[in-house]
């Protein structure tokens, strides 16, 4: 009688067990999918603000003027809205930070994954880390008052205002990004392969070079997007250091204008809301956020070609 009585009551109470686990599991799930319509929802409502915005701008300014003229003076009398001159200062010092950015972040993120010892890794990689904590204003001035002056003495025509200088501590801001996600990608490699090589005869250099990185290259073109689209956005480096002067030129000692730092001098006040020249800035974001994409396409295009081969 006694075991009678108590099966029915461990029953009720895995039961009630069961259900209260069933709706704790519901909760968690309903909570991390309004999280990610959050985000999701966001990313729709920048969109529809950015076309509803521009498209104010375009009944005033033709696609045509505005992707093909050579000239941006929206601030001027005779005000003129070609968007190339931005595009071309955005990927210009774009082109400029990854050159440094890119082959110094991989060699780092080497070097920490297979040859450094841990407690090295575990002393360099915060250290690396805490470069992004830095303020952008600081890497800003730190180009203007350091690293201008510097490559001033070995090209004395330079001017005080460039992309070079820009590009080159954009490129030394966005390391940290690039190193870290790419040192995760190469240790989330599987050990066996590294050992594979080992028994192969492969040394460790080799390894890291045709096995690690091959394995690891998701990761590391995830990186890479991350270093990309970082450096397109960034806004107060080229602001204090390229001279904010909308210049057609690829040349990077040239000074020139950002998209972003045009939309920073924009949001100051230079121009009343509502008119012409203040509806430029989201036809501007809206072409920032279109090169932004193309380069998140190109590199999962990439990455799936490359998945495809191995």
């Amino acid at each position: 009688m006694i075991e009678q009585t108590i099966q029915p009551a461990g029953a009720a109470v895995s039961r009630a067990a069961l259900r209260y686990r069933k709706a704790r599991d519901r909760v968690v799930e309903t909570l991390l999918l309004a999280a990610g319509l959050v985000a999701v929802f966001t990313t729709l409502a920048i969109v529809a603000i950015l076309l509803y915005e521009s498209s104010a701008f375009f009944e005033h300014v033709s696609l045509r003027e505005f992707l093909t003229d050579t000239m941006w003076t929206p601030l001027f009398a005779d005000a003129r809205y070609g968007i190339l001159p931005l595009v071309a200062g955005t990927l210009t010092t774009t082109v400029v930070a990854l050159l440094v950015a890119v082959p110094l972040g991989t060699i780092i993120a080497i070097y920490l994954s297979e040859f450094a010892p841990h407690r090295v890794r575990e002393t360099i990689k915060p250290i690396l880390e805490l470069l992004g904590a830095v303020p952008t204003v600081v890497y800003g001035y730190f180009a203007l008052l350091l690293v201008t002056p510097f490559l001033q003495k070995l090209m004395p025509g330079l001017p005080g205002f460039n992309m070079l200088s820009a590009g080159l501590v954009i490129g030394l801001m966005i390391v940290p990004y690039v190193s870290s996600v790419s040192e995760d990608a190469m240790r989330a490699v599987p050990r066996y392969m590294r050992e594979g090589s080992y028994a192969m005869g492969a040394t460790r250099l080799q390894t890291a070079l045709h096995v690690v990185i091959p394995g690891a290259f998701s990761g590391l073109a995830a990186a890479y997007i991350l270093g990309i689209s970082r450096a397109v956005g960034e806004t107060m480096v080229v602001a204090i250091a390229a001279g904010m002067q909308p210049n057609l030129t690829f040349d990077p000692r040239e000074p020139a204008a950002t998209i972003t730092a045009y939309i920073v001098q924009v949001s100051l006040g230079d121009l009343p809301h509502g008119s012409i020249g203040y509806q430029s800035i989201f036809a501007a974001g809206l072409v920032l956020m279109l090169m932004t994409l193309v380069f998140n396409v190109i590199g999962f295009t990439l990455t799936r070609r490359f998945r495809e081969a191995y």
